[in-house]
């Protein structure tokens, strides 16, 4: 079992309940070594004095803010005991619709679970009240010596804990980007099918329908370089539409979206309307992939057996063997 980032009391109103923190996600992405070229030296970064060149003790690093003319030396001991209560402490302020928090706040998300099977009660009170009320719980609390605003959400039968920006972390766009369009206008033909092309695509949120294809090319890439082998590059980036080619690239890309071949064979937006088919919403079923007949397999390499792996999207391929590889494709 995980163990908790944090662990205090969350309170609301008079209750009290001890609470832990846990990570609700992972990421995909891939942790290289740094190594000199031609060699299998590992590099290492060190804590170094930048005016002896001596290597620093962790024990021995305080931390310094720079004033212009010297620096303040603040203790880590000393950030702890500015806030000695609020470090343990997850008070919640009050109560907000969902609706009113708008997404850019978001930053990263948490589970929350009760420290004890005797909360149980207390813990399920408040996610059964918070999922009845469609609301959110507004609380600040410091973990690793920073403060965070958070939103305290009923999520699936469990309580979730999601870290928000503060106010003045949101950057103005109209400050940052100096290309904005202004008071360009859309005609009215360009909108209509801009409109059509937005319903021709339009799918049911499924988030299993979708996975990290650029993480499966890199591992791709890891397995066809162990054999001295190389791999396809990628499609260049699409071009830029002008102003000119706008009508008609919306115009072909409605005519893409509704045809059998782009949707897999389901029915297209015009048919889905006058009832000649049925769609479900979701995106284009993805076509099985027809792997090489057993007796070819054999003679292909393990870096080929893997692309045709990754091709068949078939499970856990990264740890398969050669032999795994083989059959597991001549399975599918």
């Amino acid at each position: 079992m995980a163990r908790p980032v944090w662990a205090g009391n969350l309170s609301f109103g008079l209750v009290s309940l001890p609470v832990g923190l846990y990570t609700a996600t992972d990421s995909h992405t891939f942790h290289f070594h740094q190594l000199q070229r031609g060699t299998s030296d590992r590099i290492r970064n060190r804590r170094v004095n930048e005016r002896t060149g001596k290597e620093v003790e962790l024990e021995d690093i305080v931390k310094g803010f720079d004033t212009g003319d010297e620096y303040v030396l603040v203790e880590p001991k000393e950030l702890d005991e500015i806030a000695p209560g609020r470090s343990r402490s997850l008070e919640i302020a009050g109560f907000v619709d969902l609706a009113e928090v708008d997404p850019i706040f978001f930053d990263k998300t948490y589970y929350l679970g009760p420290r004890g099977s005797e909360y149980g009660k207390v813990y399920s009170l408040l996610e059964q009240a918070l999922a009845k009320a469609g609301k959110a719980g507004i609380a600040t609390f410091v973990m690793h010596q920073h403060e965070y605003l958070v939103a305290l959400k009923s999520e699936n039968g469990l309580l979730t804990l999601h870290t928000l920006h503060w106010a003045d972390e949101i950057r103005d766009p109209k400050k940052e980007i100096d290309t904005l369009p202004g008071k360009a206008k859309a005609s009215e033909k360009e909108l209509m099918m801009a409109e059509q092309l937005i319903n021709a695509m339009s799918m049911t949120w499924d988030p299993e329908e979708f996975h990290d294809t650029f993480q499966e090319k890199v591992a791709a890439l890891i397995e066809a370089k162990k054999v001295g082998e190389t791999m396809e590059k990628a499609e260049p980036a699409a071009e830029p539409t002008g102003v000119v080619d706008l009508m008609e690239a919306l115009r072909a890309s409605v005519e893409r979206a509704g045809s059998p071949k782009a949707t897999g064979g389901k029915a297209t937006a015009s048919e889905k309307g006058s009832g000649s088919a049925k769609t479900t919403g979701k995106p284009p079923a993805k076509k099985r992939v027809r792997s090489t007949p057993k007796e070819d397999l054999s003679g292909l390499s393990k870096a080929d057996l893997y692309k045709e792996a990754a091709a068949a999207n078939l499970p856990g391929r990264s740890q398969m063997t050669r032999d795994d590889l083989v059959k597991a494709l001549t399975r599918a």
